[in-house]
């Protein structure tokens, strides 16, 4: 039986993101912004819900190219394990450092790279497509032989060490920095000051980037974030303004050819009509400024209460999919991602969610009714959800900023 490590260690990340949020409190440290947090975590819940409808058919690719065209027939030993465990590492690098270079592929990480802070919560920042392609980096590995349960059990373990080098809180670990992946050498891999851009690719291991030329050290301050902010805490267009950037660019384009590259070139690239290559700014300490919009203190609670509501809901589609029928997982699926998306539309003000919420939040109570959920399920769901109208309909007295947010 496949076992998902990744989901296992869910509540092991929310623990340790407690942990570092205590000691960045203690110590007056500003490494958390909660609509940045919010926003990081938002994807990560939708990225894990959205990835279940794609786990069953990209492990099918693996595991029909390893019982159909594998070279060799491998043992089950320490040593396969430690040759495997550095195949997976060798082409993560691989399929990373493309993520950079290649615009479509690009297109789905940038998702990762989106927060202007660095902390745990942006290791759950993923992108909800990136996983339809980067299987493909691993094919290799089923050719020469390696078992599929092998294969996702290291690839499960590269992902999780990756959770902890997301902090500010770890400086430097000596020697061990010309050896592993450290937070100090990805601090600069998520930097967007001009210097640190496409360095430091690894997951486990800093050698590949040492070897192959992309190694970076940690020097002046990092400015995270991408060179043209997102300005959104939307998860949905998170995911899909890359794509957006990238069709209204190819469709400036009056030649096929250049079409096609805007999809093909490094990040940056743009036919020469259109001026060419546009390398990354540099950065002005002076005019910096993080994306930040106002929102009145009584939302938080609310923010807070919906986000818990989405939490619990992405967790239990997440465990319990596989005993559930499909049309249950599929409408608790949109409800979560709707859920998500409120909670973004409120730290940013958005004019159009009075009337999103107030469906959002009826379209709850009538699936746990239609569904026909247990009846404590029912009656707790469907309080929180009255609860909610009750409390969204008294924060539209509050005028947090009369411009953005009308009367919420």
């Amino acid at each position: 039986m496949n076992v998902d490590y990744i989901a296992l260690s869910v509540p092991i990340f929310f623990i340790l993101i407690g942990i570092e949020i205590a000691y960045t409190f203690y110590k007056k440290l500003n490494y958390y912004r909660l609509n940045d947090s919010i926003s990081n975590l938002s994807q990560g819940i939708g990225q894990q819900i959205t990835g279940i409808f794609m786990k069953t058919a990209l492990f099918f690719g693996y595991k029909y190219i390893f019982e159909n065209w594998r070279f060799f027939d491998l043992p089950n030993n320490i040593w396969t394990w430690v040759i495997l465990f550095i195949g997976v590492d060798f082409f993560y690098y691989w399929f990373h450092r493309m993520s950079h270079q290649v615009n479509a592929l690009w297109a789905a990480h940038i998702v990762h790279h989106q927060s202007e802070e660095y902390n745990l919560t942006v290791a759950l920042r993923q992108s909800w497509f990136q996983s339809w392609f980067s299987w493909v980096f691993y094919l290799p590995l089923a050719l020469v032989g390696f078992d599929p349960v092998m294969f996702l059990t290291l690839s499960a373990f590269n992902t999780l060490y990756q959770f902890w080098i997301h902090t500010r809180a770890i400086k430097s670990l000596g020697p061990l920095e010309y050896i592993i992946n450290t937070p100090s050498h990805h601090r600069v891999h998520h930097g967007s000051n001009p210097k640190y851009i496409d360095k430091n690719h690894a997951g486990t291991l800093i050698i590949w980037d040492m070897m192959f030329g992309t190694f970076q050290k940690e020097e002046e301050d990092v400015y995270y974030g991408i060179t043209t902010p997102l300005a959104s805490w939307n998860p949905i267009w998170a995911n899909l303004h890359y794509w957006d950037e990238l069709w209204h660019t190819a469709k400036q384009s009056p030649s096929w050819k250049d079409k096609v590259r805007v999809f093909l070139k490094p990040p940056g690239w743009f036919p020469a009509h259109m001026g060419g290559f546009k390398p990354a700014p540099e950065i002005d300490p002076l005019s910096y400024r993080k994306y930040n919009p106002e929102y009145h203190n009584k939302l938080s609670g609310y923010v807070l209460l919906q986000f818990i509501v989405g939490l619990i809901g992405g967790s239990s589609i997440l465990f319990l999919h596989q005993t559930l029928p499909t049309l249950p997982v599929v409408i608790g699926t949109i409800f979560v991602i709707l859920t998500l998306l409120t909670c973004g539309a409120l730290l940013e003000g958005k004019k159009w969610l009075i009337y999103f919420e107030y469906s959002r939040l009826i379209l709850g109570i009538l699936i746990v009714l239609l569904l026909e959920f247990p009846i404590g399920y029912q009656v707790i769901f469907s309080g929180i959800q009255i609860i909610s109208v009750i409390w969204f309909y008294n924060l539209q007295k509050i005028n947090t900023n009369a411009e953005e947010i009308p009367e919420i």
